[in-house]
């Protein structure tokens, strides 16, 4: 009796299997494209649409940051080198930090507003740091996409501004975030910064993820009408790592709560798995010849209630976005969506925001800052041999002489003798001073 209600009980699951199989054909395959994918292996746990092209829009930075970091570690460039804002950069659409053109920016620097604010500017700084000019730039992400098997994508620039010949795949994707992952660990910081603060300006990252979903340490968001809302989202529990490819979805926080069910069901596990058949690998999946889906009219269309953007991680048009019901996925898998709300709450915060800036590089070990930090601790040593009366003196000459030398030379004839207290603020200064550029 047992053995037929198991029978029963499968024979119920694979029917429904086949009928979310056949809704799922029914559907159009240009509604978006969903990846889920084990970061070690490249074992595929969930593929909806991942063979289709699609445009990529700043999800293209991915690519843009590899090949960068890629100079870096080969030696090519350095993350202190100084690159101009050229007229080109300046040119770019939003989202961009809107620099004059002559400012100067090193890689590092451009890298994080390249990941956090997603930058247009920033990405054709880096393009020209490294190589040159765009187009020089575009064939290294061609050439790197070349040799990772990326066999759907072609790049013509690197931020994902709108090009008919800017193309690439979930599949794809998650080819390339593999590639990030193993070969450039040394620089995983890049992708999971939360914020980074402009002077007084802080900018959030637009990956909702980050410090929202528990282990999440990457990657980048991307949006144009075209492609719709894009996510290729990481996370790390127990030691292991998932990716997650959300393409097309219709608002930033639909593209965050979706890449959070893939993630959640990778990590939580899946008591029918064996109904399902087996995947492979990412690189296995069949590229599907065709054109990309263009979402302009669904995503930027009449009936949208306000204008969409990349910013628009906030948006409530789309109401909650709910288990895609004809997903073969969702059908064995219902009893495992989050009950009674989001996926995305705030966590304690990795990190505080990340101080960016203009012009070159500022760190604790230059040397001028060096110097400064072992003269400070001499200062106190002679003040006791001074008597009290001069000391006042002399900390006021401290304090007036950058203003007005000439008028305090002549008032200071036992200084003289007294000069090894002298050097004292002068580090102090320069200290100060290297804090401020």
């Amino acid at each position: 009796m047992h053995f037929l209600r198991s029978q029963a009980a499968r024979t119920l699951a694979l029917t429904a299997l086949l009928l979310a199989s056949a809704s799922l054909g029914a559907r159009s395959a240009a509604a978006e494209a969903l990846l889920l994918v084990e970061a070690d292996t490249g074992k595929v746990l969930h593929a909806e649409n991942a063979g289709y092209p699609w445009y990529p829009a700043s999800v293209t930075k991915v690519m843009t940051a590899y090949v960068a970091l890629k100079a870096v570690k080969d030696g090519r460039i350095s993350l202190d080198r100084l690159v101009a804002v050229s007229p080109v950069a300046h040119a770019q659409q939003p989202s961009k930090m809107g620099f004059a053109v002559g400012t100067q920016v090193t890689i590092d620097n451009a890298l994080k507003m390249l990941m956090v604010k997603s930058a247009n500017d920033m990405a054709v700084v880096i393009a020209e740091g490294v190589s040159g000019s765009v187009e020089r730039f575009a064939d290294e992400m061609n050439a790197a996409a070349q040799r990772l098997g990326m066999t759907q994508s072609s790049f013509v620039n690197p931020n994902g501004l709108p090009a008919d010949a800017q193309v690439t795949s979930a599949r794809d994707l998650a080819i390339l975030t593999r590639a990030v992952i193993r070969e450039l660990p040394e620089y995983e910081m890049y992708w999971r910064i939360p914020a980074i603060k402009f002077g007084k300006r802080i900018m959030r990252n637009y990956n909702r993820l980050i410090d929202n979903y528990p282990g999440a340490d990457g990657m980048k968001t991307g949006f144009i009408c075209a492609s719709g809302f894009n996510l290729v989202a990481t996370a790390t529990r127990g030691g292991r790592r998932l990716i997650a490819v959300v393409l097309g979805a219709p608002s930033g926080r639909a593209r965050a709560e979706k890449a959070a069910q893939l993630l959640e069901r990778g990590f939580g596990g899946n008591a029918l798995s064996w109904l399902l058949p087996s995947l492979g690998t990412v690189d296995a999946l069949q590229p599907i010849h065709a054109a990309p889906p263009n979402l302009r009219e669904d995503v930027c269309g009449k009936n949208r209630k306000r204008p969409a953007s990349e910013s628009d991680d906030e948006d409530d048009t789309a109401g909650p976005p709910e288990a895609d019901q004809s997903s073969a996925y969702a059908a064995l898998n219902l009893s495992m969506r989050a009950r009674g709300g989001s996926l995305l709450s705030p966590q304690p915060p990795s990190m505080p925001p990340v101080v960016v800036h203009v012009g070159p590089a500022r760190k604790p070990q230059d040397p001028a800052v060096a110097a400064a930090k072992p003269a400070a601790k001499p200062v106190p040593a002679p003040r006791p041999a001074a008597a009290p009366a001069a000391r006042k003196p002399a900390a006021r000459t401290a304090v007036t002489t950058p203003a007005a030398k000439p008028a305090t030379t002549s008032a200071r004839p036992a200084a003289a003798s007294a000069k090894p207290a002298a050097p004292a603020p002068q580090p102090r200064a320069k200290k100060t001073s290297a804090a401020q550029q």
